[in-house]
């Protein structure tokens, strides 16, 4: 499906406010910047043997404080999809517990927050020692 990605991008258009339909949106947004992050890190490391040049300056340029943040970003999005899609499949998995949506949102969002506060802040502190403290 060639054109999921557009079409999610253009469904996020529609948002009318719903916390469930935040929550999708949310997904479908980590997701994407997941698969672009995917996407990059294949044609970057392939430089490595088709244009060794290329590859050193790609290196030089994710070791600037821009992509530290955009790792940091790249780190929620990962747990962030994980939580939400693994929320999905449980529910699938058990259809009676559908009813307990609104309290699974809440659950994934706990989640997501236990594990992306640290993970942010050990990163922010090493990328702040690593371009600052040099």
């Amino acid at each position: 499906m060639a054109g999921s990605g557009l079409a999610s991008i253009v469904e996020v258009t529609r948002y009318r406010g719903r916390f469930g339909q935040l929550d999708w949106v949310l997904r479908r947004l980590a997701g994407l910047g997941v698969l672009l992050f995917l996407l990059v890190h294949v044609v970057d490391t392939a430089t490595v043997y088709f244009a060794p040049p290329a590859y050193a300056w790609f290196i030089n340029l994710y070791r600037s404080p821009i992509f530290g943040l955009g790792e940091i970003a790249l780190g929620g999005g990962v747990i962030y999809h994980a939580m939400s899609g693994l929320c999905i499949v449980i529910l699938d998995l058990f259809p009676a517990l559908w009813r307990y949506r609104p309290q699974a949102r809440l659950v994934v969002w706990a989640l997501f927050l236990a594990g992306f506060v640290p993970l942010a802040a050990w990163m922010f502190v090493r990328l702040v020692e690593h371009n600052l403290l040099r």
